[in-house]
């Protein structure tokens, strides 16, 4: 890695998409904490039972955890100016974001056969808009994610366009954006599955 792209990085610390970013990641947290906080204050309030976490729910952990680590990857490799590497690692990041998804899915599906849906009480109401919210956040990524995939094939056809490619700092400081807010989406997802997992022992 090329020590003089540091420097480079953090130029865009007051960037304007910078600072969108984390005014969106602020608001997510905020409204995160406001409803896992109702959702305690109900359930206390009107001594409603607290709503069984699904599995399936902490294997999707391993699968947005894993999707994390193969975006690092593919950010590394950009740094390295590693094409190949940087191609498959996104590829793969999206392929696990499908399958969380996909497991979402099923999730529900068994919350559905098990005769839980979001009417039946108030827990299970905010356990269904809670992961909703946090899917659809994930869904609003994937095709940021898609769309550095395409550009990265279609633009990385022969070492000049590679080394353009690479040497774009927009590119580099929208690959740092969405990287982070990934992350945010797992830490995230963790605080939510731990939050009600404590919630079934209270």
């Amino acid at each position: 890695m090329d020590p003089s792209k540091a420097p480079q990085q953090d130029e865009f610390m007051f960037h304007p998409k910078n600072v969108q970013l984390f005014v969106l990641l602020a608001g997510l947290t905020f409204l995160f904490l406001a409803l896992t906080v109702s959702y305690v204050y109900i359930r206390v309030t009107n001594g409603i039972a607290p709503v069984r976490l699904p599995a399936l729910f902490l294997l999707n952990t391993l699968i947005l955890l894993g999707s994390s680590y193969t975006l690092i990857q593919a950010k590394k490799s950009y740094l390295n100016d590693d094409t190949q590497r940087y191609q498959n690692f996104l590829k793969w990041t999206i392929w696990l974001s499908i399958l969380f998804m996909i497991m979402q899915g099923a999730a529900w599906t068994w919350l559905f056969s098990q005769g839980v849906f979001m009417q039946s009480s108030t827990t299970t109401g905010f356990l269904y808009v809670i992961s909703i919210v946090h899917f659809a956040h994930v869904v609003g990524g994937l095709p940021f994610l898609y769309l550095f995939y395409r550009t990265a094939k279609k633009r990385m056809v022969d070492p000049v366009t590679v080394l353009v490619y690479f040497s774009d700092p927009e590119k580099r400081l929208k690959l740092r954006l969405l990287t982070i807010y990934w992350h945010f989406l797992d830490i995230l997802w963790i605080y939510l599955v731990v939050f009600f997992g404590v919630n079934q022992v209270m």
